[in-house]
């Protein structure tokens, strides 16, 4: 911690290693859930290995082993980059909302196969964005 004189007074500032508080506490539990929901999304299409869509008449099959090995290594990006929010990391201030912007994107690209998980996980990363971007006084961390 740094002393920072103030008019005779001495106010403490933290720096460094500060454990999160108010919207980045938010967006640190927000991105562990998130991160929760893309490996629930990776176990099930792993699992499942293949998804029958049936359209009129046709049934396609899709493979999408790979997207589950996607989500699996993404969940475990965005949920590393919430617990460092949670505990102060400077390293997690920038690299949160990039994972959370590139979960979005795989979230949007995942919505034909799996609607409900891919629109919660894009709900989330817009409520981390939200957290970490909003308008916050000059003080807080």
């Amino acid at each position: 911690m740094a002393q920072v004189g103030h008019g005779g007074a001495h106010a403490v500032r933290r720096t460094g290693g500060a454990r999160a508080r108010g919207p980045a506490r938010f967006a640190g539990i927000m991105l562990v859930l998130v991160g929760a929901f893309h490996v629930a999304v990776a176990v099930a299409t792993v699992a499942a290995d293949l998804f029958l869509v049936v359209l009129g008449s046709y049934v396609f099959g899709y493979d999408v082993a790979t997207w589950g090995w996607l989500h699996l290594v993404l969940g475990a990006l965005v949920a590393v980059a919430g617990a460092g929010l949670l505990t102060g990391g400077r390293w997690s201030r920038p690299a949160a909302p990039a994972l959370a912007v590139l979960s979005a994107v795989a979230g949007f690209l995942f919505v034909p196969y799996q609607p409900l998980w891919s629109l919660l996980i894009i709900a989330g990363d817009v409520a981390v964005l939200w957290a970490l971007t909003a308008n916050r006084p000059a003080d807080s961390p």
